[in-house]
This record gives structure tokens, C-alpha cells and sequence, in this order.
């Protein structure tokens, strides 16, 4: 069921279980998420190239992202907000432990699908 508030009701905070995802809205083009992450990260060596584009703000919690040409990993704290076009690699490097990372994720096709 999609949550009416994006910030509850919110999942147990368990690293061990895998983050929480909601498609809160979906239409040709878009695709808005909320995701809910405690303490998880990706995979070693794993980065996400994605054929969409992605815009995302932390609503609550920290996290940290890289991106692949990047040296050091950005902070981000609720609030902040990127926008990640489409195959621009990079990767989740942590998220807070014991308390829910909330993010709102839109995902869209890097192409209009609305006509001029």
C-alpha cells in the first residue's frame, strides 16, 4: 500500500533486511520512490548505472554518495538534493545506522515524453 505520508508510517529500522522501496506514482517518463534505508550500502564494487535519469532528496537520516569519477564521497544530510543523469555511475558508500534514511527518488526518461 503507498504510504499517504512519505514520512510514515516508516519500516522497522533493520540493517539486516533490505532497504524499503514504495513507488509512491508512476506515468510514462516518471517514476517517484520512497526509499528507506538503515545502514545499508551497495555491494563492494558495485556502481548503479542506470539507463534513467534520477533526482533525489534525503528527507530524513545521512548518507554518503560517490560518484565513480569522484575521489571522495559526498555527505548528504535531509534536505539535500542531486540530480544523477542517466548512466552517471556511482554508488551508495553507507547510510545512518539505527535510524531510517528516507529518500525521495524521481526517476525520469532522458527523453520528453511530452510533444513540443
Amino acid at each position: 500500500m503507498v504510504p499517504l505520508n512519505v514520512l510514515s508510517p516508516l519500516p522497522p529500522c533493520e540493517p539486516t533486511s533490505a532497504e524499503r522501496v514504495d513507488e509512491l506514482l508512476s506515468r510514462p517518463g516518471v517514476r517517484i520512490e520512497r526509499i528507506v534505508s538503515s545502514g545499508q550500502c551497495s555491494p563492494p564494487g558495485y556502481w548503479y548505472d542506470q539507463a534513467e535519469g534520477e533526482w533525489i532528496v534525503l528527507l530524513s537520516g545521512a548518507a554518503g554518495l560517490r560518484f565513480e569519477h569522484e575521489k571522495h564521497t559526498r555527505l548528504l544530510e535531509p534536505g539535500d538534493c542531486l540530480d544523477i543523469p542517466a548512466h552517471y555511475r556511482h554508488r551508495v558508500e553507507w547510510t545512518a545506522p539505527g535510524t531510517p534514511t528516507v529518500w525521495l527518488a524521481v526517476f525520469y526518461s532522458s527523453t520528453n515524453p511530452w510533444p513540443d
